[in-house]
């Protein structure tokens, strides 16, 4: 973010240590991915091509062991460079209670229409509400590949919960007859002082949007936390498709 609180964009790429004294690892590239649809798939919520946050860096990097983390994001621009440094800790895989690739899909029921009674507005922030809510996760799992997507596009603390459930809507038309899209809200009675809603408490969620991918055989493809663009998403619904 510059100094006028605007988002940077530009060649980037992200090194790594275990303190901000240490001999960092890298570059890990890390290309932006949109976040911005095609106009009959966006929301009231939507990122648009005006829009300043309309795509996020994202690159992978293998950890070898828990612990403190430091990371550094360097970016080109104007013929020079511009860096962000935070901390994060990692956790120790077997500390992880949330999904992991591999592992079983837990058993949970998602809401659907049916459930709300007809009130999409109980179950969809999203304006106009999403066609993703025909199906309860629990008629599915195990039986056809699924993309779970838990977001609150109204209430969303990160702004990204409207454009990554827009993504879905536009991978949907694309992949919709070969895997099962299921939009699930995040809070209570769309009120985030109510806590989370029981889909998200059964995957041992804390933050959003979350995204699972599920192969045919009920485990997990794929998962994706916070922001993610349309590149992502899409490798993660071919994970599930080739698991199947």
């Amino acid at each position: 973010i510059d100094p006028k609180t605007g988002f940077v964009y530009g060649p980037t790429a992200v090194y790594v240590a275990r303190s901000a004294s240490a001999k960092a690892v890298g570059p890990y590239l890390a290309p932006a991915d949109l976040l911005v649809t095609e106009a009959p798939y966006r929301s009231r919520q939507a990122a648009g091509e005006d829009d300043p946050f309309a795509a996020i860096y994202q690159t992978s990097v293998e950890i070898d062991r828990p612990g403190p983390l430091t990371i550094l994001a360097v970016t080109r621009v104007n013929n020079g460079l511009v860096a962000a440094g935070t901390q994060v800790r990692v956790v120790a895989k077997q500390a992880d209670r949330i999904p992991d690739r591999g592992e079983p899909a837990p058993r949970v029921s998602t809401e659907t229409i049916a459930s709300a009674r007809g009130n999409i507005e109980a179950i969809d922030t999203r304006i106009p509400a999403d066609s993703m809510h025909r199906t309860n996760l629990l008629e599915v799992l195990g039986k056809k590949p699924v993309a779970l997507i838990m977001a609150t596009p109204a209430l969303c603390e990160s702004r990204v919960c409207g454009p990554v459930v827009d993504i879905a809507e536009q991978l949907k038309a694309k992949y919709g007859d070969q895997v099962e899209f299921i939009h699930q809200e995040v809070f209570v009675d769309n009120n985030p002082s109510k806590g989370l809603r029981k889909p998200l408490r059964d995957f041992n969620l804390r933050t959003e949007p979350w995204l699972f991918t599920i192969g045919a055989d009920g485990r997990v493809a794929a998962r994706v936390e916070g922001s993610f663009g349309l590149e992502a998403f899409e490798r993660a619904v071919r994970a599930a498709i080739a698991q199947s």
